[in-house]
């Protein structure tokens, strides 16, 4: 009997471990840390040992593949003595590879990702179609195939879940776009994550799809180096030729063999220009998958957006609250800066992932008044806006950031979190963050 060991034991690791246990796999799984109440009681239901707190090496060792959680670097110790060991590390996705029946849309990009997958999972789902959402976000993908019977699957991967994939296939891939991102896994090698974005591509066939954004340099200046055997399927705002997704006179006009979707951006209640690529990269997939136009056009009018991106969140003396603690890198700061209409106080930082701002320098001219800087060593963050912005305030903790914002915020003005960076020097995580800074907000509105 082949033996199966997972590394970490959160929601990646346990789903795989299950997977293993109902595919009759001898399967072991060890986290260095501490493994929440939740998970333990999956995996006692499922009569899977497991260990927490440390990684026994002979009992890791002996493993036939190891299945790695996304969030354990390649770099771990005891990933390094598998590797030396020879022993094949793969992700949860390329586990789940074999056992997968239905079709699957696969989103990836450095933003846009979460929004674009719940919104065509959303489209597929309105429009009665047998649909699972997983992945990098809902439950994940091992653990629904393992329980599960769908005829599609929209699944978003981030580049750590790529890295592990070898002989995945997607149906339908999409790629939003390509920002530095994650620079610290990458070795602070920009190419390095491209490459493992473009992982999306890899396996297609002749019949498959691949949706991108004709508008996004780093997207356009690599896609030479790959193969296109599938068809491809561009959106852009910018230009029309050979587009089958555009932006005409503030209308979105998406086509494919014969079929149209036609929305203003204006109808939509998500806004601004990076929601508007959002909805056409949703648009072409759900296209793809058989949705009827109008269906289509029906769930683009009526979704609300998601948790975390963009959110509002209450309004306090006339200064409105928005959560966009989902943005963890520099490009989600620019859409996000960019659809502000009011002055904005703005509260940035945390774990900094090697983020060049100089590309926010002049959207906070024209947009931010105060900087409020919330991390353990918000040094970076402060050089590089000094001067650039008239009030910048070093705060250590989210009640003395919240504290300051509010102080400075003026009736009809906006205070973002939008904060730029990773969330693990003071929260449990971009979700942690984003709640307690709602949870702020409500106990403190009038």
């Amino acid at each position: 009997m082949e033996r199966i060991v997972v590394l970490g034991g959160g929601e990646s690791g346990c789903g795989s471990a299950v997977l293993a246990r109902v595919k009759g796999f001898d399967v072991f799984l060890s986290d260095r840390g501490a493994i929440a109440p939740k998970y333990k009681s999956l995996l006692d239901q499922w009569d899977i040992p497991y260990e927490e707190g440390t990684h026994t090496e002979e009992k890791i060792l002996s493993a036939d593949r190891i299945v790695k959680s996304p969030g354990i670097p390649d770099k771990a110790p005891m990933v390094q003595a598998a590797v030396k060991k020879g022993i094949p590390i793969i992700s949860e996705i390329e586990f789940s590879a074999p056992y997968l029946t239905a079709s699957t849309i696969c989103i990836t990009g450095s933003n846009g990702k979460t929004t674009t997958t719940t919104l065509t999972y959303e489209i597929l789902k309105q429009a009665g179609k047998k649909v699972g959402l997983a992945g990098n976000i809902g439950e994940s993908l091992a653990l629904s195939v393992a329980l599960n019977h769908y005829d599609w699957y929209v699944i978003e991967l981030s580049s750590f879940q790529l890295d592990g994939c070898y002989r995945f296939r997607t149906d339908i891939g999409v790629l939003m776009n390509i920002t530095p991102d994650h620079l610290d896994r990458y070795d602070y090698k920009l190419q390095n994550y491209i490459d493992s974005k473009f992982r999306i591509l890899q396996n297609q066939h002749p019949e498959d799809r691949f949706i991108y954004c004709a508008d996004d340099p780093l997207t356009i200046k690599n896609l030479p180096d790959h193969p296109l055997p599938m068809r491809v399927l561009p959106f852009s705002v910018k230009k029309e030729e050979e587009c089958a997704a555009i932006l005409r006179e503030g209308v979105i006009h998406v086509s494919l063999d014969g079929k149209q979707v036609n929305v203003p951006a204006a109808e939509m209640k998500i806004k601004g220009i990076h929601n508007i690529y959002n909805a056409m990269a949703a648009s072409l997939a759900a296209l793809s998958a058989g949705v009827d136009p109008k269906s289509i056009e029906q769930t683009l009018r009526s979704f609300a957006g998601i948790e975390h991106r963009l959110e509002p969140c209450g309004t306090i003396d006339g200064v409105d609250y928005i959560n966009d603690s989902k943005a963890t890198n520099v490009d989600s700061v620019w859409y996000a800066l960019e659809s502000m209409t009011r002055p904005v106080v703005w509260i940035a930082g945390g774990t900094d992932k090697g983020n060049d701002y100089t590309q926010l320098y002049d959207l906070v001219k024209d947009k931010v008044k105060t900087l409020v800087c919330m991390g353990v060593d918000n040094s970076k963050l402060t050089k590089a806006f000094a001067g650039r912005i008239e009030h910048i305030v070093d705060t250590h903790s989210l009640d003395e950031a919240m504290t300051a914002a509010r102080k400075y915020a003026k009736a009809g003005e906006t205070v973002l979190l939008s904060p730029a960076c990773a969330s693990f020097d003071l929260f449990k995580n971009y979700e942690d963050r984003g709640r307690l800074f709602k949870e702020w907000v409500a106990s403190h509105k009038s």
